[in-house]
């Protein structure tokens, strides 16, 4: 078999879970073609994200205290992590050269006082540089033949949207295979970046935060991988956080759908664009957790389980929201009026996460990111407020959140929603907004963020969602 393993930060987070990850590398390498993606070590993308917003102010004895701090970390990772000195002295060498690159380009932010969005994508792609090279000199330290690279040398180019990059796939899937297969014909075990990536001019691109999954999954798609293994520090996909629920279960499978609008709705085991590469060649996915690889995870694959009859499958919450109002008997019958509104939220870079309105025509509710609500309530002011009468008011909620019911088996089952709102009423608990896709796949609605976690209990309850 083809498999390609992703292993993510807390996986790779020291030295001790770096020697872990590579023996579970080792043992499925004896009987399976390897290739192995890795994310930067914990907590060091966040510290790269920071360094390059304060270099715009920093001094170069700041930026010289930062690298030489993240010097020792990974040098400490790779004395646990490596056994042979000589192999240590190699990996140490690289790293030292990364970061003087690092450096310099921190260096050169300082001086010129800003950060690009193509400069940004340059220093937070240190963290998996930095990363994979001891990943590849624990490979090697266990006697197996590796080589590593760097998301843009294994062949992974994007579009120039920087931070957010889209895969140019068919001249990707071209260049990985030239330049991977014959390695795995061979034996060797490829070490690939996750996040990076290079537009048609070499120039680095990244795939979004989390993006080592979806690095994953298009080296799946490219090398025709039997399985993708997304690697994390849970069992799998759950029914519910666990923190909210401690009798939360493992789904042991689950369709591409239901999986996308899970990881979409805050499940944690997977990038929501991750499963883009794969649903379309039905290369299944695999969730599963470092710490219990005795488990086999949650299985992601093109139908859903065809022995659950459950109709609802998860309940997930997501904080850190707003909803925005937008209202004005000017919108009644008026062609274009929610176009207005969805105009002035893109052109401010402003993401819709959920959408609900009267058939009256006469006021739009919008679910955002609670960060964003005071940029969108000064946009939308300024460009609809009484020109012309369109919109009369604007107003919003920031104590809000939301709650997405979700199961395949949702559609065509009488009397789903009937349930869940029941349950919520029962609690004696107020819905603010309600909003359905036409896939059914997803019952999605709002409460106050207070009653937050009752909800998701007693709907996990009323599912018995912990006898899945």
């Amino acid at each position: 078999m083809k498999i390609i393993m992703k292993f993510g930060g807390t996986s790779v987070a020291t030295g001790e879970n770096i020697r872990h990850v590579v023996d579970l590398v080792a043992k499925n390498a004896k009987k399976d073609r390897v290739t192995v993606v890795v994310s930067a070590l914990a907590g060091v993308t966040n510290s790269l994200i920071e360094v390059a917003e304060q270099a715009k102010k920093s001094d170069e004895k700041h930026i010289q205290a930062f690298t030489k701090e993240l010097l020792n970390k990974h040098v400490e990772a790779i004395s646990t992590a490596i056994k042979s000195k000589e192999v240590q002295k190699e990996v140490t060498q690289i790293t030292q050269k990364t970061l003087a690159e690092l450096e310099k380009v921190l260096t050169g932010i300082c001086y010129v006082g800003e950060v690009t969005p193509k400069s940004r994508d340059y220093v937070v792609s240190f963290g998996e540089r930095l990363s994979a090279p001891i990943v590849w000199g624990t490979i090697k330290d266990q006697g197996l033949e590796t080589q590593w690279f760097t998301g843009k040398e294994a062949g992974i180019v994007t579009d120039s949207n920087f931070g957010e990059a889209d895969p140019l796939m068919n001249y990707t899937a071209h260049l990985i295979r030239e330049r991977l297969v014959p390695l795995l014909e061979k034996g060797v075990i490829p070490v690939v970046t996750g996040y990076i990536a290079a537009n048609q001019d070499g120039v680095v691109t990244t795939v979004g935060r989390g993006g080592s999954d979806y690095t994953a999954t298009i080296l799946g798609v490219a090398l025709e991988a039997n399985e993708v293994w997304i690697w994390t520090d849970v069992d799998g996909i759950m029914t519910t956080d666990p923190k909210i629920v401690p009798t939360a279960k493992m789904l042991p499978q689950l369709s591409y759908q239901e999986a996308a609008e899970m990881a979409i709705f805050g499940a944690k085991a997977m990038h929501p664009r991750a499963l883009e590469p794969v649903i379309k060649e039905s290369i299944p996915v695999r969730i599963r957790s470092v710490f219990h690889p005795e488990n086999a995870g949650t299985l992601i694959t093109k139908a859903p389980d065809a022995t659950a009859k459950e109709a609802v499958k998860a309940v997930a919450m997501i904080k850190d929201v707003a909803m925005l109002n937008v209202s004005g008997a000017g919108m009644v019958g008026a062609p274009g009026s929610y176009a207005k509104v969805f105009e002035v939220l893109g052109k401010n870079n402003i993401n819709v996460m959920m959408i609900s309105t009267a058939a009256s025509e006469a006021n739009i509710s919008m679910i955002i990111k609670r960060g964003l609500l005071g940029r969108a309530i000064s946009n939308l002011e300024i460009a609809l407020l009484d020109k012309g009468g369109l919109v009369s008011e604007v107003s919003a909620e920031d104590d809000v959140a939301v709650i997405a019911v979700m199961g395949a088996n949702m559609k065509g089952t009488l009397g789903v929603a009937s349930r869940i709102f029941s349950t919520v009423a029962k609690k004696g608990i107020n819905i603010r907004m309600i909003a359905q896709g036409s896939s059914e796949l997803n019952i999605s609605f709002v409460v106050k963020e207070k009653d937050g976690a009752a909800v998701v209990k007693a709907i996990h309850e009323e599912f018995n969602l912990d006898k899945i």
